[in-house]
């Protein structure tokens, strides 16, 4: 498995699991994390986790996981599902962009994907 994510708590969490391969992205950037899943998808890979877990919008919180998985044939079902969580994430912005957190307020945000990460994988 592949866990892609920009949240420092999840990377503390999962590091040196051997069963995870972590691509941790040292940014803000919640797109980021939604465009290095998309790639790993057309490199042939699976969504294990959906990319618009939680209830948070994605132009609220700047920290997102996703994990994938390796898979022979190319999933359609999961190039669809990214597709429409990057234009999500896209029209969201164009709506309100992403505030500028205080250091308490993206703490909380780190707990909240932590935690929908954490569960998703039953870790």
């Amino acid at each position: 498995m592949i866990l892609i994510t920009n949240n420092p708590l999840v990377r503390d969490h999962f590091s040196g699991a051997a069963d995870v391969e972590l691509r941790f992205i040292d940014c803000l950037g919640y797109m980021d994390v939604l465009r290095a899943a998309r790639d790993e998808i057309h490199q042939g890979k699976v969504l294990l986790t959906h990319p618009l877990s939680g209830s948070v919008k994605p132009n609220e919180t700047p920290y997102k996981s996703v994990a994938v998985d390796s898979q022979s044939l190319h999933d359609i079902d999961s190039l669809w599902l990214i597709e429409q969580a990057i234009a999500t994430y896209e029209k969201f912005q164009k709506n309100k962009a992403l505030p500028q957190w205080v250091p308490r307020v993206r703490e909380d945000f780190m707990v909240v994907d932590f935690d929908l990460i954490k569960n998703a994988l039953k870790r």
